[in-house]
């Protein structure tokens, strides 16, 4: 088999050259378990940290991390690619890509500024001007502001009674008059502080985009903790709803499940959460979370970091892979789909998996600190991930695409 692959280059403190081109297993095989082959640069090109294929043509599509813009590459030889137009300003730390299954569009995530965007594409696959989506906003702050305000008030308030009436209670010590009115107006000032130096302002933080069925987008927020839901409205995006997950989670990288349910793997809480529409909502709207679970026992937020997610070829389980401790956790689905449950936990044999694809029995890991892929066997009937079969030098890998 043969793969695209994304990495770093100088310009995003990494060593690749653009996009590279891994060979895995035999020429004539659609098995990726037998060696491992690092053939060069098929394009070079800035920091092309995500990339995606065109579903019926020729051409590949990068996210130009560092320099925030996402261009088209046609196929000119066997391994080689040429620019189709120039690079196309999208935003700050454009980070991932996805062509529609029509075709006819590309939709854009941006990490630094919480961009997303659709590009309209033509006959050949170039990239039209982008058409950037109504920003998001963070479900949490202004509820926390507004409750503390609340909180601030009432205390206010206790310090007027207290003035009136010459009681309170402040904590578990009762005062009196003077010290009463003093404690609770010391209590508001101090209430009030904290306000205005709460925790900086969060950001939002587009990660990834999914087409699901029925023209439905779905996209990630990892700053605002939110999955939100799209469907297209005369070339532009058009949010149909959005769903609010665990403040402080981390919503990175989704997969759709042949069930009828979209997993969404969280890169700070290490958790999937499994969410579904309502029965008989309409496109885009009626999504729920409907159960959760954690990654792993053994991993640990704060030093570990979740990537990406990734089903077997029967859908039975989802494997996760995760930073920091270099693993990959591989979860069972069960009901249907509606729920995962955690198996069992391996060594990814790189460091920092960045990204990762499952080929039958086998699955590929790119290594972005360790430069290098990694080829692990997989237990089809057990989800359990096995030792590592190959590995190969790749410069900075951050994301693997099978080519046709």
């Amino acid at each position: 088999m043969r793969f695209w692959v994304g990495g770093y280059t100088a310009d995003g403190e990494g060593s690749a050259e653009g996009i590279g081109v891994l060979h895995a297993g035999a020429p004539d095989s659609a098995l990726a378990g037998g060696d491992l082959a690092f053939a060069g640069v098929a394009a070079r090109t800035d920091s092309p940290s995500w990339v995606a294929a065109h579903p019926t043509l020729d051409v590949l599509y990068v996210a130009q991390e560092a320099a925030g813009t996402v261009q088209a590459f046609t196929r000119t030889g066997e391994e080689t690619f040429a620019p189709l137009g120039g690079a196309v300003d999208a935003g700050d730390s454009v980070c991932h890509v996805a062509v529609a299954p029509s075709g006819d569009a590309v939709i854009a995530s941006c990490y630094g500024d919480g961009r997303v965007m659709r590009f309209a594409l033509d006959a050949r696959g170039a990239l039209g001007a982008p058409r950037i989506a109504d920003g998001a906003e963070d479900p949490y702050s202004d509820a926390a502001r507004q409750a503390r305000a609340a909180d601030v008030a009432s205390l206010a308030d206790l310090s007027s009674l207290a003035g009136m009436v010459g009681a309170a209670a402040i904590g578990d010590l009762p005062l009196f008059g003077a010290d009463a009115q003093a404690a609770a107006s010391a209590q508001a000032s101090d209430a009030a502080t904290e306000i205005a130096t709460e925790e900086p302002t969060r950001v939002s933080r587009s990660h990834q985009s999914c087409f699901l069925p029925g023209g439905v987008i779905a996209t990630t927020d990892l700053g605002f903790d939110l999955v939100r839901f799209w469907t297209v409205r005369g070339g532009d995006l058009h949010e149909t709803q959005r769903v609010t997950l665990p403040r402080g989670c981390g919503p990175r990288h989704t997969v759709w499940h042949p069930s009828g349910h979209l997993y969404v793997v969280t890169e700070l809480s290490l958790e999937v959460f499994v969410l579904a529409p309502e029965p008989g909502s309409r496109p885009g709207e009626g999504w729920r979370v409907i159960s959760a679970s954690p990654l792993a026992g053994e991993a640990s937020p704060g030093s570990d970091f979740a990537a990406e997610i990734a089903l077997t070829r029967d859908a039975e389980y989802a494997l996760v892979g995760i930073r920091g401790s270099n693993t990959i956790a591989s979860l069972r689905v069960r009901d249907g789909g509606a729920a995962v449950v955690p198996v069992a936990l391996a060594d990814s044999g790189v460091d920092w998996p960045r990204h990762h694809v499952v080929e039958r029995d086998t699955v590929l890991v790119a290594g972005q600190l360790s430069n290098e892929v990694a080829a692990l066997s997989l237990d089809e009937r057990t989800g359990a991930v096995g030792r590592v079969r190959r590995r190969v030098e790749v410069p900075s890998p951050t994301c693997l695409v099978a080519a046709p």
